[in-house]
């Protein structure tokens, strides 16, 4: 994530923490950005440099018109700031600062098969263990890993899949000069 994606979703948490309303603001802004995925346009409009500011604003004004004051006043400063077309990315990095400081850990399983049950709580359990923190997982099948799991926690990505093995071996090999 860019500097300034932290930097914005840093202000708006501390200033939503102050008021005590850090999970309403947290719904809100991701709410938003869900909106951008499930309109395109949206998204398009924000981003376009040659929209000016003022449409921009009006428009996302009346999208989060029941929002939370704090919420909306966010969303003229992003516009301001040249940077409306950028709220999914804070977003991101606003849940990521509300996981943390609820000491929760979001991290993706995915596997060459479905898990079970007891497999995927085994492997939860064991992130728990090492992190310290709460985990919610989410899981995947991709059958062209072959087996093992690919590990993903924010931009870590961790892969313990016969594929990734397969990959590394190869690569090794050709890199080798004998």
């Amino acid at each position: 994530m860019a500097v300034a994606h932290r930097i914005y979703a840093k202000a708006l948490f501390e200033a939503a923490r102050e008021q005590g309303t850090v999970d309403r603001i947290a719904e809100e802004v991701s709410s938003l950005a869900r909106a951008l995925d499930d309109v395109p346009a949206l998204d398009r409009f924000l981003r376009n440099p040659e929209v000016d500011a003022p449409e921009k604003a009006a428009v996302l004004g009346e999208i989060a018109s029941d929002a939370d004051e704090l919420t909306r006043n966010f969303l003229r400063l992003l516009v301001e700031k040249g940077r409306a077309g950028e709220l999914r990315e804070v977003a991101a990095e606003l849940q990521a600062l509300v996981a943390r400081a609820e000491n929760r850990l979001t991290v993706e399983l995915e596997t060459a098969q479905e898990l079970s049950e007891e497999e995927a709580r085994a492997i939860v359990e064991r992130i728990e263990r090492a992190t310290g923190r709460t985990v919610e997982a989410t899981r995947s099948v991709d059958p062209s890993l072959i087996g093992g799991v690919v590990l993903r926690i924010g931009s870590f990505r961790a892969d313990g899949s016969v594929r990734g093995r397969l990959e590394r071996l190869r690569h090794e090999l050709a890199t080798t000069t004998g």
